[in-house]
């Protein structure tokens, strides 16, 4: 489950419901239920800038976010050979997808986009790829929110010869979003990939990365860091338990979920648009920008469930 907190145009806070981070396959009321409360004890104990409506970066927090834009860019940077093949193919499938291919893999939803990573698991599979979807899943515990996560995960042999298990996350961008980001953050978002696809290692890294640059962001607007923003929630998506599903067992999955693909079908176009304006973006000599100004919204593909508090 991923939880955001969001302020309307009249001043009011929500907390928006939607599938955690990537999608899930669908709602742990468990989670749900204290993932709520704990949202509830934040804003009414933790919170002490829920009437700061500031957008600019300070003076002082603009070079702490220029040395995290480097650590992004180092990041990104430091791809493995084999990681990279990967990352080619990823992206040339996810282009390559229809709204057709949607429907033939799931023709019963809502999959919160369970029905992209299936059938970009399939096409990996049939380019001889060992993936498969991933379905996570962890109790609360402390201060951190329990909560499920979906994406995929590939085994292949890395430069030692030995096997590796990678990760890819087709909405990375989301679990960053908070609400009356600083500018500099912002761009700091739009630095980071469309489309994850790596190690765990690198992966950490940019956790650390964003984890600091949300505690930052939210700082200067004097806001707390919530814990469902923390750097053990995050981790949590990708190293807690799962369960792993082949695309044969798609449409086992599918059975017992009875919706359309209209917000996946939507999902998919805005995917497949970032991807092809990053790669228009690289061919530009000393582009300005390193992504659209377009900036993807999960809650536009999600089951949207909103409460306000």
């Amino acid at each position: 489950m991923d939880y955001r907190v969001c302020v309307s145009v009249t001043g009011d806070l929500w907390v928006s419901v939607g599938g955690g981070g990537g999608g899930g396959g669908g709602f742990s009321h468990e989670s749900e239920h204290d993932l709520a409360m704990m949202v509830s004890d934040f804003l009414e104990n933790g919170s002490s800038g829920a009437e700061s409506l500031c957008s600019s970066d300070s003076d002082s927090g603009h070079s702490d976010f220029s040395n995290l834009a480097e650590k992004i860019q180092i990041c990104k940077l430091s791809v493995a050979p084999h990681e990279s093949d990967l990352l080619s193919t990823v992206h040339s499938l996810i282009r390559s997808m229809n709204e057709i291919d949607l429907q033939s893999m799931m023709n019963s939803g809502p999959c919160y986009a369970s029905c992209i990573r299936f059938y970009l698991a399939k096409l990996m599979k049939l380019s001889g790829y060992d993936a498969g979807v991933c379905a996570s899943k962890w109790q609360g515990g402390g201060k951190v929110p329990g909560g499920d996560h979906e994406y995929i995960d590939v085994v292949v042999n890395n430069n030692s010869g030995s096997s590796e298990r990678l990760i890819i996350d087709i909405d990375f961008r989301s679990h960053f979003e908070i609400a009356r980001a600083v500018d500099s953050y912002d761009r700091i978002l739009k630095s980071l990939p469309v489309v994850y696809v790596g190690s765990f290692t690198r992966l950490n890294q940019f956790l650390v990365i964003m984890e600091e640059a949300t505690r930052s962001s939210l700082k200067q607007n004097s806001m707390p860091l919530p814990p469902w923003r923390s750097l053990a929630y995050l981790k949590s998506k990708w190293q807690s338990p799962y369960e792993r599903y082949t695309d044969s067992e798609a449409n086992e999955i599918a059975d017992a979920q009875c919706f359309d693909h209209k917000q996946c079908r939507g999902h998919l176009k805005r995917l497949q648009s970032c991807l092809q304006s990053g790669m228009d973006t690289d061919r530009m000599p000393n582009p300005r920008h390193s992504e659209s100004n377009w900036r993807m919204k999960p809650d536009r593909w999600r089951h949207p469930l909103f409460r306000p508090i």
